[in-house]
């Protein structure tokens, strides 16, 4: 690999042995993996994080097993849909909706490895490496690193160093990568595809024009569906605290406990759906206007993945509801209404600030149910 993207890039295999060793001995680490596996025995665990020396190795027979158990006890199934659709011959850049800050990538690389496909890297902001250990176990997960809160121009360079990484890893180093379509997960469930990432995409090579790269990347929209989000009582809070203050900012500490949810609180069934790669659809864009050609690509890839979503009993419940109507009835069962209004009710409580305004909470946490079937009916029939 070349040296340049060291700054970014995942750890060398020749890196690994160190790391592993580095980790091991954080207090941090130790805390975060005797919270999610309490019985753990760490000499023994110690023992066998230490045998790994490649990348493959440790995500093979380390994380694999971690993310298939955990996937199985937080959700009722998981599914992978349209492997088919794969062309094995290339390497993809798979860009997706956004529902959980690690799981996302996790599980669809749970999927891939099930269906003998070799994980891919994955794009993770670096907002999120709060402790160095967190930083050196991404890297060691395949991870490269989405540099934030930038001036101006060093987003810039950022974004062109970045470009030119994915292009390199795609199509010279051979490995696939995944990537989230925005920054930050949508609080209300409208998946949309910021034109801004596409530009970022298109940055490199320079003598390309944009859709000319973003062709070389084979760009593969990916549609995930949970049927429940265990953060949503943590966005309804924080619609909330800015509806009431418009200058709130999450801290560290909310984004650790929003990771820390989404890992580890019940999801339902779980769907993800791979789409059309979108390079016959970019061969159709003709607007000679170049500010606009990051849009309708955006609009291509938007269509792909509500078109893809899994749509489940509460999406319609949650429609009817929040529009105080019953055109969705056969869809669903009084008790599936019944239980999806107490697990609302349940999540709402949670919500742990002096004043809840339940009724506000009510109706964001509808519309985020809401929004995935309003956006997959649109893309169907358009």
């Amino acid at each position: 690999m070349s040296s340049k993207f060291n700054d970014i890039a995942p750890l060398y295999d020749h890196e690994v042995e160190q790391a592993i060793q580095d980790i091991l001995v954080d207090p941090g680490f130790q805390h975060a993996v005797k919270y999610i596996i309490p019985d753990i025995d760490w000499n023994e665990f110690s023992a066998e994080m230490s045998k790994y020396k490649t990348k493959e190795q440790f995500q093979a027979q380390m994380i694999y097993p971690v993310i298939k158990s955990l996937g199985m006890k937080v959700s009722t199934s998981i599914r992978g849909d349209n492997w088919d659709k794969i062309d094995r011959s290339v390497q993809h850049l798979y860009l997706s909706n956004h529902r959980d800050i690690v799981l996302d990538a996790g599980l669809f690389n749970i999927l891939r490895h099930e269906q003998d496909l070799a994980t891919t890297e994955i794009a993770i902001g670096d907002n999120l490496l709060i402790h160095p250990w967190i930083d050196k176990l991404v890297r060691l997960n395949k991870s490269f690193i989405v540099k934030r809160g930038l001036s101006m121009k060093e987003r810039l360079i950022a974004s062109k160093h970045m470009s030119e990484y994915i292009h390199y890893t795609i199509n010279e180093k051979g490995e696939s990568v995944w990537i989230a379509q925005r920054e930050g997960r949508a609080k209300n469930s409208d998946d949309r595809t910021q034109d801004s990432l596409l530009k970022m995409l298109a940055l490199y090579p320079d003598d390309k024009s944009f859709l000319e790269s973003l062709k070389e990347l084979n760009l593969v929209p990916l549609s995930i569906s949970y049927e429940y989000d265990p953060c949503d009582y943590l966005k309804a809070k924080e619609f909330q605290q800015k509806r009431d203050n418009p200058d709130f900012k999450k801290t560290q500490r909310d984004d650790l406990l929003n990771m820390e949810i989404g890992i580890l609180g019940q999801k339902g069934n779980v769907v993800f759906r791979l789409c059309n790669c979108i390079n016959p659809e970019l061969e159709k864009i003709t607007e000679p206007d170049k500010r606009l050609q990051p849009e309708l690509a955006a609009q291509i890839i938007d269509k792909e993945i509500h078109s893809n979503y899994e749509i489940f009993p509460c999406n319609y419940i949650a429609h009817d509801l929040l529009n105080n109507e019953n055109r969705f009835a056969d869809k669903y069962t009084s008790d599936e209404v019944n239980n999806f209004k107490s697990y609302l009710d349940k999540q709402i409580k949670k919500i742990d600030l002096d004043y809840i305004d339940y009724d506000f909470a009510w109706s964001k946490m509808l519309e985020m149910y809401s929004n995935t079937l309003k956006n997959h009916l649109e893309a169907i029939q358009s």
